[in-house]
């Protein structure tokens, strides 16, 4: 993606092919920050294990995403195609965008070291993994 692309709030970060996967998407993962590496682990381990093809979308900012034209917001997130979002933070905004599941979190006040509270909230790539397989129904 070019500076161009990441001024527009979200822009295809990878392509199935990116991950050896010769087919196009079968979904859409979107995610922000430093989601976006869970994210490529996800789509790396539905290729080279699933034979899943996966588009990862980067969302910096869903406020200037909102700005753009319809034909940008549908080349960066095609319709037909389902959409997972990855943020850790509140699951609300994410609907908006015609997601079929959102891994968030919408509790606060949880203690733990960090790895214990990916575990906990679902912030792996096996989760991620398996929340799309359960949304392709595969």
């Amino acid at each position: 993606a070019g500076l161009e692309d990441i001024s527009k709030g979200a822009y295809v970060l990878a392509e199935p092919s990116e991950v050896g996967l010769k087919k196009k998407a079968q979904a859409v993962i979107v995610a922000t920050g430093s989601e976006v590496q869970l994210a490529l682990k996800a789509q790396e381990l539905l290729a080279r294990e699933h034979r899943i093809a996966v588009r990862v979308v980067s969302m910096p900012s869903t406020t200037t995403f909102d700005r753009q034209d319809a034909a940008y917001k549908s080349a960066v997130l095609p319709k037909g195609l389902p959409r997972i979002a990855v943020e850790m933070g509140a699951t609300d905004g994410w609907w908006k965008y015609g997601v079929s599941a959102v891994i968030g979190i919408d509790t606060y006040g949880e203690s733990a070291p960090a790895p214990v509270l990916f575990q906990h909230f679902g912030f792996t790539p096996a989760n991620v993994v398996d929340t799309v397989r359960t949304v392709l129904g595969k």
